[in-house]
């Protein structure tokens, strides 16, 4: 029999596939098994081939825009799937159901009566200094009183096996269309597998959030004209769009496509106009309205924020969601969960320093080599300092890009985030990863069993975007443990004194 893990070095981080070298944690043991029944790693390499040409086949890209070999990019897929137990996928929907809630409760607060400013919770001027604060939104009433209807959160598992929330992607969070190719890959390359192991599905995804978009339609429409609305074909995420509008049946449009009549918006079509009720938005903020919000903007709609004020068109997500995507805000959701919901937080945020407040600014400046700087508003990987990984030059630069903007930096530990075997070459070897799990917030809260697991394939890498150098996983989520019993840590409620 093949040993593929005869010389996989566990590293002394929490790994999701090894207890201990050699002894599989109980829920991983019939995918090891089977790995020693193949006949070599030469079969595994073929399925992973396999698996490229498919991806190739199919078309699933993305788009770095600062690679100048070239922009499309085919998003890397390691065979090894993430599994995750029953047991511990119901912890994690608790914690993962609960900050939807608290979000969208803040969301909502701050665009009406802002009772956790006026509370001291949440200093205002940080509310009001966020640049994805829209004061316009201010006593706007939103379709089913809903604030957030999607979120990406990112987590990360520490070296104790614990759960941690890395940030929230509450403006336009992408990947989910790489959950599903991912899925209908493995389905290929390892066809039974999947239903011996009693994975749940997640192709559930896409009628769900079809639900959500036409129960968010304006009263008494009986059948909503749903739309996508993207960037165009130049955007990172264009494949994801198309694939989207294309699963639910939805046109997709570009703003040139849309205009607003009487504060009504309407798509040109060749027999003429026909009215949108819902719109899918894959664009900022920034872009929507040229008359409201960036005046340069020909990515958006002219009237199209008049029509959304007025209840006669829904966006998804509602405009002013990226107030909580901003990482000094994040820092108070634990403080979120209990003014809103009087619980603690079943999943607790990374150790966060702000460098906005005096004192954790002096500790962060002292301690940048051992630190992960981010800026709060940049995503994929962009505008983070490494500490342990930086130069000196690079450790000043930083320093003093904290010192003439603090509010625009938050520092975190470097974590020694959860690895899983990755084929590396024709080695397998361990590689960080996180997790991005889906949670729609309709008439009830739907997440996807599982997610986006990405993975740093570069050796040492804590970066995991696809911009950076990223690739996925497949992640499988139990139906139920059997006999692979759950042996993860439970998640712990962090105490807070509000």
């Amino acid at each position: 029999m093949p040993n593929f893990f005869h010389d996989y070095d566990l590293g002394g981080l929490y790994d999701e596939m090894f207890a201990a070298p050699g002894e599989p944690r109980p829920h991983y043991r019939r995918l090891w098994e089977r790995y020693q029944d193949m006949s070599g790693f030469g079969e595994l390499l073929t399925r992973q081939k396999g698996a490229n040409q498919t991806f190739i086949n199919r078309g699933v890209t993305f788009t770095v825009y600062s690679d100048k070999a070239g922009t499309e990019k085919i998003f890397p897929f390691d065979l090894v799937p993430r599994i995750i137990s029953a047991t511990e996928w119901t912890r994690m929907e608790a914690g993962l159901t609960q900050r939807m809630m608290a979000l969208d409760l803040f969301l909502k607060d701050i665009y009406s009566e802002q009772r956790i400013l006026k509370e001291g919770i949440i200093p205002r001027a940080l509310v009001e200094s966020c640049a994805h604060f829209r004061p316009e939104l201010v006593g706007v009433q939103l379709p089913r009183q809903r604030h957030v209807h999607i979120n990406g959160t990112d987590l990360i598992r520490d070296a104790d096996g614990t759960y941690r929330v890395l940030e929230d992607n509450l403006r336009t969070p992408s990947g989910v269309s790489y959950v599903l190719e991912n899925r209908q890959i493995m389905k290929r390359v390892f066809p039974n597998l999947l239903r011996n192991y009693h994975v749940r599905p997640v192709s559930g995804y896409t009628s769900d959030l079809l639900d959500l978009l036409n129960w968010l339609a304006p009263a008494g429409v009986e059948s909503p004209t749903v739309v996508l609305l993207t960037p165009g074909v130049y955007n990172s995420a264009y494949y994801e769009h198309a694939f989207l509008a294309r699963q639910m049946g939805i046109e997709i449009v570009e703003g040139s496509d849309l205009v607003v009549q009487d504060h009504k918006v309407f798509m040109k079509r060749t027999g003429g106009l026909t009215r949108v009720h819902v719109i899918y938005r894959r664009l900022d903020d920034d872009f929507l309205d040229p008359t409201v919000f960036r005046r340069d903007s020909l990515l958006g709609v002219p009237g199209l924020f008049e029509a959304y004020r007025r209840g006669n068109v829904a966006l998804t997500n509602p405009v002013g969601t990226g107030i909580a995507d901003d990482k000094a805000v994040y820092y108070y959701v634990p403080q979120m969960i209990k003014f809103y919901l009087g619980e603690d937080s079943l999943l607790p945020n990374v150790e966060t320093y702000l460098t906005s407040n005096a004192s954790e600014r002096s500790f962060v400046l002292e301690n940048l080599p051992k630190l992960v700087v981010k800026s709060v508003n940049e995503a994929g990987g962009y505008g983070m300092l490494i500490g342990p990984h930086a130069t000196k030059k690079q450790l000043k630069e930083f320093a003093d890009k904290i010192v003439a903007n603090p509010r625009n930096f938050i520092a975190q530990p470097t974590l020694a985030f959860s690895r899983c075997p990755t084929i590396c070459g024709r080695e397998m070897e361990g590689r960080h990863v996180d997790l991005r799990p889906y949670i729609l917030n309709g008439e009830s809260v739907k997440i996807m069993p599982g997610g986006l697991t990405r993975v740093a394939l570069k050796k040492g890498s804590l970066v995991v975007n696809s911009s950076q150098g990223g690739g996925s996983k497949d992640t499988w989520v139990l139906a139920d443990d059997g006999d692979a019993p759950d042996t993860a840590p439970p998640i712990k409620p962090e105490k807070l004194s509000v």
